[in-house]
């Protein structure tokens, strides 16, 4: 799909002076992967603002600025806008969390590691409140929406938790998680417990350092005792 631009050229008479035409028009280049993108931000900024459930194409379309004809150019049904919206806002959290982990100092330590986890998975800006919002809405809205039910709606949370099982792992090898922990059941513990707390702090039930100070407590007791 290509816009067109007209160009004007400047010409002479034959006294010498100027006047101008319309040329040619020149195809504009669109960058589909941008505009798509730029879409699925305006579903997140509506879901963020009025709920999931006032989601509408046309609504989209309007924040985007865009026509309702460009949106479902792009994406003809509310359903695969709201799965390309549920990827890509994994794809954004994914590198948020890929930001923090690479600004650690090395070598960190599995409790580092997992301190900078609770503190990434904690509503505390704009960008990260946005993500728990729309994220908690798709979750209710799973339960009753066929079409959003039959996407891979827990695929991130289980890659995740396969992710911090693997660090509880290594730190039961280094002898700073007791062997009598098992590190998935840990893992998932430590992900229901920041969901939960993340949730208080989005409806106003705790402030953000006190909801950290939680997390960091879990994870104190977690690695308080350990025995090779």
């Amino acid at each position: 799909m290509a816009a067109e631009l007209f160009f004007i050229v400047q010409r002479y008479d034959k006294n010498g002076s100027p006047y101008e035409t319309r040329g040619a028009t020149v195809p504009k280049r669109v960058d589909h992967a941008q505009r798509r993108a730029h879409i699925i931000d305006a579903l997140v900024s509506v879901a963020a603002t009025d709920g999931l459930h006032a989601v509408t194409l046309r609504a989209v379309a309007a924040e985007a600025g865009m026509s309702l004809n460009l949106v479902q150019y792009y994406f003809e049904t509310k359903a695969q806008l709201l799965h390309a919206a549920l990827e890509r806002l994994e794809q954004h959290s994914h590198a948020r969390w890929s930001t923090r982990l690479e600004g650690l100092p090395r070598p960190a330590t599995a409790q580092t590691v997992l301190e900078a986890f609770v503190a990434e998975a904690l509503p505390t800006d704009e960008a990260s409140r946005a993500f728990h919002l729309v994220w908690t809405s798709y979750a209710v809205l799973a339960m009753t929406d066929p079409d959003l039910a039959a996407q891979p709606f827990v695929a991130g949370p289980d890659r995740l938790q396969r992710q911090l099982a693997e660090v509880l792992e290594q730190a039961q090898r280094e002898g700073a998680l007791d062997q009598r922990r098992d590190p998935n059941t840990e893992a998932a513990h430590l992900l229901a417990l920041s969901h939960g707390v993340g949730t208080s702090v989005l409806v106003g039930q705790r402030a953000p350092d006190e909801a950290l100070g939680i997390l960091r407590g879990h994870l104190n007791q977690l690695f308080r005792n350990s025995t090779t």
